[in-house]
């Protein structure tokens, strides 16, 4: 009953401050108010942040806590340059987080932390639909407190704790009313990561797969929920990839990979590794692989000119 009682709590403290940031940005504008969908404010997901940074047990919280301070920093800050950088200074500051929840998480999780980590990206490319980033830490954290509950004795508690948080909040957002931001979406894909993890590590010692074992259990569920997301977003990433990339006629592959690698992050590693280069996907294997979307380029010369390699 204790446990039923906290978790009403929680859906209604995030529920009143989605409510009260929603009208506090709307208010102050700035970086915290956009003119998408005719005005919305963003960064509204600091509300379930809180909450998770209140309710969720350590050393989980300390992870959250970490990306999601960074990623408010964003936020605030908005698209702004470094001079002679080649990355802004918000994509600096998500950076740092995902290393630091990376390193920070080995000393309690171990490798299982890259993985954890890397949540971010998938989470971040959902949030750019109304919606999508709600429905799949709704139902993925409804899975993994089912599978806890079949499957151990230990608590499930932590992933009751990210589902009431999310559904406290998610009504505004499936309007298209708000946006989680960074600060949202960044804290929702460490605490999945690390539910994840919870159920990994339980389910590696009842079958002695060791570090390993825990390991691929969390990229198997990282791969799942990014194939949900781009099952959730199918219209409108085929939509972006022929009229905006101009990748025609994209496969699923397509579709996963953009959730996996795209973004301004994405971006970044490819302007930094291709530089002024371009890959013509030509193998129909490379295409339902989705080799043309992580190949592509956004800053080479010309997709037309001689610079391409293919594949």
């Amino acid at each position: 009953m204790d446990q039923i009682l906290l978790l009403i709590l929680i859906f209604l403290l995030s529920a009143i401050l989605t409510l009260l940031f929603k009208f506090l940005f709307t208010r102050w504008g700035g970086n915290l108010y956009t003119k998408i969908r005719e005005g919305t404010p963003r960064a509204v997901g600091l509300a379930p942040f809180l909450v998770l940074l209140l309710f969720f047990p350590s050393p989980g919280s300390y992870l959250i806590a970490i990306i999601g301070l960074l990623a408010f920093l964003d936020d605030l800050i908005g698209r702004r340059n470094i001079k002679s950088l080649p990355f802004e200074l918000g994509q600096l500051s998500r950076g740092i987080g995902m290393l630091l929840v990376m390193i920070v998480g080995y000393f309690y999780f171990g490798p299982v932390s890259i993985v954890i980590g890397f949540m971010i990206q998938p989470l971040n490319i959902a949030d750019m639909q109304p919606g999508t980033a709600c429905s799949t830490v709704i139902i993925m954290s409804s899975i993994i407190a089912v599978l806890l509950y079949l499957t151990t004795d230990n608590p499930y508690l932590p992933a009751l704790i990210v589902l009431a948080s999310c559904l406290g909040y998610a009504p505004l957002d499936y309007k298209g009313k708000i946006m989680m931001g960074e600060v949202g979406n960044h804290s929702f894909a460490v605490a999945l990561g690390i539910i994840y993890t919870l159920w990994g590590i339980n389910m590696s010692n009842s079958y002695d797969w060791g570090v390993g074992g825990v390991f691929l259990i969390v990229l198997i569920l990282l791969i799942i929920n990014s194939i949900l997301i781009a099952l959730l977003r199918w219209n409108n990433l085929r939509s972006f990839l022929e009229d905006e990339l101009k990748i025609q006629n994209p496969y699923f592959g397509d579709l996963l990979m953009d959730v996996l690698t795209g973004g301004g992050l994405g971006d970044l590693v490819r302007k930094l590794t291709l530089k002024k280069r371009s890959i013509k996907v030509e193998s129909v294997w490379g295409k339902h692989l989705g080799l043309r979307r992580l190949s592509y380029n956004p800053y080479a010369v010309s997709r037309l000119e001689k610079t391409e390699d293919f594949l």
